[in-house]
């Protein structure tokens, strides 16, 4: 479907996207991953056609996107991160408007325009103006648009952002419904939105990718598999009196747990081979000290991608964090602070009939 190779966009001295090389295989839901600056709408305006490489190609179907970008491009549709919409439109008209655009033309036109607003659910908001639309149905328009001419391949730039929660679930359950039919590219920064819609996922970092596998290949290749987290009813100087007394343990971080009072959490690293589950359960019970969650460690797609980004692990709940090794008997702690209005509608002449709905005093919502 897609074949990006060797791509690198450059301004002067500072290189953004750096020789990225990656295939998208058809049928599948894709994410694209990365802090902010990392590149990511950079290489999905280069994937569009929308913005030249520096260096490098990108194949759709086989097509290259600057020397048969006609033929590429039918394959495509994207949805950028601010919605290309015109606001004194209608829906309806804005979707006639980019179906011509693409080419369609007559009956086929009129088909893939009243198709895509009822997989999209906007078609009881066709005759509004689009600038009296919440922000979700300004989305819904937005991904409509996107849909038209049946390409192949839709890509969705930071598709939820600025939505509320409930506006949120319902374009994940959109995306997942198009995924059935489509291949998806879906560049987000959200990792909750990537778990949940997902297959595949692509981690870029600095202009390079870091990662590109299924989040389940993902997180076991990134998970240590010499380490152990328990939760235990015990302060830090108990846990660590007890830790260091087990030869077993290579080091150790403890905070207060954000669950309840009075549990701390506690990460252990360990001799490889070594599993000292049942060790740990009992001198901790030798103590008096309750233990209440004891596994070996599975690391959140959070952690991951922390740690595939070199952004480093910090505590942001206000606790006291403190991280111990064998070798050093100092305890290092740090503490972290707590710190559309609507316009009236124009005179109309419905595209497919009817008469518009007048609405002068509430803003339309999901």
């Amino acid at each position: 479907m897609i074949e990006v190779r060797n791509l690198t966009k450059t301004y002067g001295d500072n290189t953004v996207v750096d020789h990225l090389n990656f295939t998208i295989e058809p049928g599948k839901i894709y994410g694209f991953l990365g802090p902010n600056g990392a590149g990511k709408s950079t290489t999905m305006n280069m994937i569009t056609g929308c913005l030249a490489p520096t260096e490098g190609q990108v194949l759709i179907d086989g097509h290259d996107v600057l020397t048969d970008a006609v033929a590429a491009k039918r394959e495509i549709g994207y949805l950028p991160e601010i919605p290309p919409l015109y606001p004194d439109m209608t829906p309806e008209e804005y979707l006639r408007f980019v179906a011509e655009a693409k080419g369609l033309r007559g009956e086929a036109l009129w088909d893939q325009v009243y198709r895509v607003m009822e997989e999209t659910d906007i078609l009881d908001m066709r005759n509004r103006l689009i600038k009296n639309l919440s922000k979700g149905y300004k989305q819904r328009v937005g991904i409509a648009q996107a849909m038209l001419g049946e390409p192949k391949l839709i890509i969705l730039d930071e598709p939820t952002v600025g939505l509320d929660p409930r506006q949120i679930t319902e374009i994940r359950e959109l995306i997942l419904r198009l995924g059935q039919t489509r291949t998806i590219v879906l560049s987000s920064h959200i990792l909750a939105e990537v778990s949940a819609v997902c297959e595949q996922v692509m981690i870029i970092n600095r202009g390079r990718l870091v990662a590109s596998d299924t989040l389940e290949n993902i997180r076991r290749d990134n998970t240590p598999e010499n380490r152990v987290e328990m939760t235990v009813r015990a302060d830090a100087d108990a846990v660590k009196a007890v830790l260091t007394g087990m030869a077993e343990v290579l080091s150790f971080t403890s905070a207060e747990s954000v669950d309840e009072p009075g549990l701390r959490d506690v990460s252990i690293d360990v001799l490889e081979g070594a599993d000292i589950r049942e060790a740990l359960f009992f001198a901790f019970a030798e103590k008096g000290y309750a233990v209440r969650r004891l596994a070996k460690a599975e690391l959140s797609l959070e952690e991951i991608f922390l740690q595939l980004t070199d952004s480093g692990y910090r505590e942001d709940d206000g606790s006291t964090y403190a991280s111990y090794g064998r070798d050093d008997e100092d305890e290092y702690e740090y503490e972290e602070d707590d710190e559309d209005a609507d316009e009236e509608d124009e005179a109309y002449v419905p595209l497919f009939g009817g008469s518009r709905e007048e609405d002068d005093d509430e803003e339309d919502e999901e």
